[in-house]
């Protein structure tokens, strides 16, 4: 026990600054390839692979939802049909009727920041 209470905790790691421009894909690689010590090609395997990963999650008959831990959650929401209306109150003009077209059913994609990316800002 005493073993465990004389062993250093390791010292914190140094806070990096804040990036103010936005970075490119090839400024990306770059940045985590000097920072993890891998090659830029690795670093592109594996955000390639990450992105496919991603693609048979969302895609018809996957489980319809990603998440990448700590960070975001991705997830599909089935829209349903909708049915066109007549005689609908403008909005944007009151007092005039217009016509709504139908719109056919579709899936959206939606992305959710969890509690770790939250905590960022």
């Amino acid at each position: 026990m005493a073993a465990k209470k004389a062993k250093a905790k390791a010292p914190a790691a140094k806070k990096k600054p804040a990036i103010k421009a936005k970075y490119t894909k090839s400024a990306i690689l770059a940045e985590i390839a000097d920072n993890t010590e891998l090659s830029k090609k690795q670093v592109g395997a594996v955000l390639d692979e990450l992105s496919d990963l991603i693609e048979r999650h969302v895609k018809k008959g996957g489980a319809g939802e990603f998440t990448l831990p700590g960070l975001l959650k991705i997830k599909t929401v089935k829209k349903p049909a909708r049915k066109a209306r007549k005689g609908v109150p403008n909005p944007f003009r009151p007092g005039e009727l217009m016509d709504v077209a139908a719109k056919p059913a579709s899936t959206k994609v939606k992305v959710l920041p969890l509690k770790g990316l939250k905590e960022f800002v």
